[in-house]
This record gives C-alpha cells, structure tokens and sequence, in this order.
C-alpha cells in the first residue's frame, strides 16, 4: 500500500470514529471545522485525500491534535514510531514535503514535525486555534517565515518561536532546499 493509500484509509477510519465519539452529524462537523459536508463523506469514504489545512481543521473542531486524526495507536508511556511509520502529509511536484514524526495528547495536541521546502516552494496555513505555539529550527538553507503578513528570514542554526493563531507561510527564497524541525502545541479543547 503506497503512503498516500495509508494515509487516505486512516484518515477515513479515523475521522469517522472520531466523529462519532464526539457526537457530530456530518452537518455539525461541517460546520465547526469550515469544511464543506461533501468533502467530510469523501474523506470518510476514503475516496479523497484532503489538504493539509482541511486536515488540521477538521483535527481542530474535533480539539484533537493530526497525530491521533491519522489513527495512531495510544499506548504505553514510551511510544516509538520508526520511519516508515511517520505519516507525510504534504508534498509538491517540486520536491518539497512534510511529515509528522510523532505526536501526543498529554496536555493538548503536540506534534513533532520534519520539514523540507525546495527553493521557490512555499506552503500556508491557517490560524490555528487561540494558545497554539510553533517551534522551529531551519537546520539546512534559509527559511522566510511569514506570521501574519510580516517576513522574517530563519537562516540554518537559527530557532524560532510563534503563536500560530493568526495565518502564517513558509518559504523557501533561495536556492538550496530548507529543512527543519518543527514542534506545534495545540491548548486542551474546552
């Protein structure tokens, strides 16, 4: 089974468990995360692979973080996900990919991801919800970061930090492909 297979199956057993623990008809969910309801019954369906924002916002109105969207296995304190287990989420015909690392519930969602953008490739998000923090550390090329429409340039060995509740980007100006290391920590759902 390819990633893209894997990651459309789970997503579809999933959201749909998810959806039911929670108590949502495909309407209330619909409406909580801003995704249409057709595009839910796809999803569930395993007939469509949804965007990386449709994703997170679906995770977002369910107060789940990705990592336990895409049906991790919950288990003993220490938890190792081998390579082959990490999910990518995201790609470009360019080259460019992400993929989640590893993720936990223990006070909110928190997610390690690996990032790599080729030059001229760029990906953007949409808020996140209020208390929503992103780490990352750039530890090949130079990233723009964009956080609510100001540019800041991260160039290799150098950390950064945001609240991830307004829109942000990443991109890749130069010439060389970025990569880095990216932690998100979503608050509790109330």
């Amino acid at each position: 089974m390819s990633d893209l297979d894997q990651l459309t199956q789970s997503l579809a057993r999933s959201l749909k468990r998810w959806r039911g623990e929670r108590g949502y008809t495909l309407d209330a969910l619909a409406a909580r995360a801003g995704v249409s309801r057709g595009m839910i019954i796809q999803i569930e369906q395993a007939r469509t692979n949804p965007s990386v924002g449709t994703t997170v916002k679906l995770a977002d109105a369910l107060g789940i973080s990705i990592t336990t969207l895409l049906d991790y296995e919950q288990g003993p304190e220490v938890r190792l996900v081998p390579e082959e287990q990490a999910v990518r989420m995201w790609s470009t015909d360019a080259g460019s990919w992400t993929k989640l690392l590893v993720g936990s519930e223990t006070r909110g969602p928190f997610e390690l991801w690996s990032w790599c953008l080729m030059p001229g490739d760029a990906h953007e998000s949409d808020a996140h919800p209020s208390g929503t923090v992103e780490l990352l550390r750039v530890t090949a090329g130079e990233l723009t970061l964009v956080v609510d429409g100001e540019s800041y340039p991260v160039p290799a060995g150098t950390s950064a930090t945001f609240e991830a509740n307004v829109s942000h980007a990443y991109r890749n100006d130069g010439g060389t492909p970025v990569e880095m290391t990216m932690a998100v920590a979503v608050p509790p759902a109330h």
